[in-house]
């Protein structure tokens, strides 16, 4: 639902007006219920004038009238033409003339104390540009001299709690990256050692052939012995051929030797 003009002033009028409950006029106006009730109890806003929502086209009297007939029920804005106020977003913070001529007293104890603390973080804290805080990171900022380290939480720049907000921030985004790191290093290294491991195993394939050692010799002998000696056995004419006498090659001559 849009946002109410003036909402206080509107809660003033509609309880001093209507019968409405105390939940319907906060839902409506964005408060709390306690504090309409205070403000009912004259604890609250004292002496503030109320702010007609029928005039201003906030509201319809039809609609006051259904609402008050029904506690349950809630009121509705009614369509007009008139620029509702605009929810600030989220923006640089906002220094007070006074307090601007500390900015870099607060910046220089920022990044001296914290310095996982980025440049963004820092101008959102203390509401400044990145030129300063470079400048007065680089110590180049023109009164650098005369910059003195002061907690910006004393100087009233910024609160606590936002600061030590940004600072966990800050952390996290610190060890992320640092596991980041660690985990592309371990890769890279591993990937190093996969290379390394392949050249050696491809250099020792080209250099080193293939090797004949003497025991792979006297076991090819002994295998050849074994071999001829069960063929033997084998054929029943080899037993003959050792026992009949061998024949004496004859040498013949040739006839014109003998002339």
């Amino acid at each position: 639902m849009s946002q109410v003009l003036m909402p206080k002033a509107t809660a003033v009028w509609l309880i001093e007006n209507t019968a409405l409950t105390f939940d319907q006029i906060s839902d409506f106006c964005g408060l709390h219920s306690l504090e309409v009730q205070s403000i009912a109890d004259g604890e609250a806003s004292i002496g503030m004038v109320g702010y007609d929502p029928i005039t201003n086209g906030q509201l319809t009297k039809e609609e006051i009238d259904r609402c008050g007939a029904d506690p349950e029920a809630r009121l509705q804005l009614a369509e007009t033409n008139i620029p509702r106020p605009k929810i600030r977003t989220k923006g640089p913070r906002y220094t007070p003339v006074t307090r601007r001529q500390d900015r870099p007293d607060a910046i220089a104890w920022l990044v001296k104390n914290f310095p996982e603390l980025s440049d963004g973080q820092i101008s959102k804290l203390v509401g400044t540009t990145k030129p300063t805080i470079n400048g007065v990171r680089d110590r180049t900022h023109w009164n650098i001299n005369n910059i003195k380290p002061r907690d910006p939480v004393a100087l009233g720049l910024v609160a606590r709690e936002d600061l030590t907000a940004a600072i966990e921030k800050a952390k996290r985004a610190a060890e992320r990256a640092e596991k980041r790191e660690n985990k592309e290093r371990k890769e890279s290294s591993a990937q190093i050692e996969a290379v390394e491991i392949e050249n050696t195993d491809t250099v020792s394939l080209t250099s080193s052939g293939p090797k004949i050692s003497n025991k792979n010799i006297a076991l090819t002998e002994s295998e050849e012995t074994e071999n001829t000696s069960s063929e033997n056995s084998d054929n029943p004419f080899a037993a003959l051929g050792q026992l009949l006498p061998q024949k004496k090659e004859t040498e013949t001559k040739d006839p014109s030797e003998e002339q």
